[in-house]
């Protein structure tokens, strides 16, 4: 097992991409290139980062949850025009919202322990 597979915030972040995906997948053709694209990468970037970041050391673990953060915090950007253009609902979006906030401070929470390792 790899160090990031025991990790819950890498689990939690797992979900939150599969959820972007499964929603994503009725959003107009016409964002296949734009919007669709861009907060599908944003989500997978979170897991993504998680992963390569527990392979590094300490300093370069937090960098890359750093990294993860902000692509939370992309995926609030995206969904804010999603809902704005009608292919989020009001609810899905609060849902996906109080999702990218759990991971946020999960992510801040893990930095800050292994950086006082």
């Amino acid at each position: 097992m790899f160090r990031f597979e025991s990790l819950k915030v890498f689990d939690e972040s797992i979900i939150f991409s599969t959820e972007i995906y499964r929603i994503t997948r009725d959003w107009p053709k016409s964002e296949a290139y734009g919007l669709t694209d861009q907060i599908r990468r944003a989500a997978v970037s979170v897991s993504l980062n998680i992963a390569e970041g527990s392979s590094r050391t300490k300093k370069d673990f937090g960098h890359f949850l750093d990294l993860s953060r902000g692509s939370c915090y992309e995926c609030v950007a995206a969904m804010k025009i999603a809902k704005a253009n009608n292919y989020l609902s009001p609810e899905g979006y609060t849902k996906l919202y109080l999702k990218c906030e759990q991971i946020s401070k999960m992510l801040s929470s893990l930095k800050n322990s292994v950086l006082k390792l």
